[in-house]
């Protein structure tokens, strides 16, 4: 088993990662933290293959946290788990030696990608230092089991609907604190009303959501929407 420890600091957001790892095979969630101290000490404890990091921690960020790991000699291997996009914060990760880069919202697919990449990873170092082999073809082997192919589409999305748009609205609903109107979506996403709605009908009946009523003084009551953790 590949022993992972989940760093984020919204515990809602560490959970439903951790419930992701847990259902790839071959991984297991050993433990979990909320801030930079709290993953290195998880880290000082041992049996740590792989974090799953987010950059913005309330005590230093996860890029400063990854220096200081291989400053005491800690070798864990790193995959970003982050909102933060920019070109300056992916390349210190890839500098620092991250192995995988993945920007929220993500979806499940895309997760498991980077982790059957990372298992794929281990199984061929293990395998080509079990025979002593070296040269070039044995290291392409190696940087090549890191190469991803593009996560598959979500299955059964109706017609018209595509999985950037479906994550892009999870996403949003998985961060608000408290359930959202369609119009509210829409306002935080930048889609139309009707494109909104849409979206979220299929997301409820799919059981990704819940849908709850809140009733007005007069008028129909409106339908506000919130995140179901996996």
């Amino acid at each position: 088993m590949i022993d992972v420890l989940v760093v984020d600091d919204d515990f809602r957001v560490a959970e439903i990662n951790a419930k992701y790892v847990g259902k790839v095979p071959g991984f297991r969630v050993t433990a979990r933290a909320h801030s930079a101290a709290q993953a290195l000490a998880a880290v000082e404890r041992g049996a740590i293959d792989l974090v799953l990091l987010d950059h913005y921690l309330p005590d230093r960020t996860g890029l400063e946290l990854v220096h200081r790991m291989r400053e005491q000699g800690h070798g864990a291997d790193v995959i970003m788990i982050t909102a933060a996009s920019d070109v300056t914060t992916v390349q210190q990760a890839m500098r620092l030696g991250a192995l995988h880069y993945l920007v929220k919202p993500f979806t499940f697919a895309a997760l498991r990608t980077r982790l059957d990449s990372y298992a794929a990873l281990r199984r061929t170092v293990d395998r080509v230092g079990g025979r002593g082999l070296t040269g070039q073809e044995q290291v392409d082997r190696i940087f090549g089991a890191l190469r991803t192919s593009p996560a598959p589409s979500a299955p059964g999305l109706p017609s018209g609907h595509s999985e950037p748009t479906t994550d892009l609205i999870c996403g949003v609903l998985h961060r608000a604190d408290q359930p959202l109107s369609a119009h509210e979506v829409a306002a935080r996403t930048g889609l139309s009303r009707s494109t909104a709605q849409r979206y979220l009908r299929h997301l409820e009946q799919a059981g990704r959501l819940r849908l709850s009523l809140k009733y007005g003084d007069t008028g129909r009551p409106e339908h506000r929407y919130a995140w179901v953790a996996p």
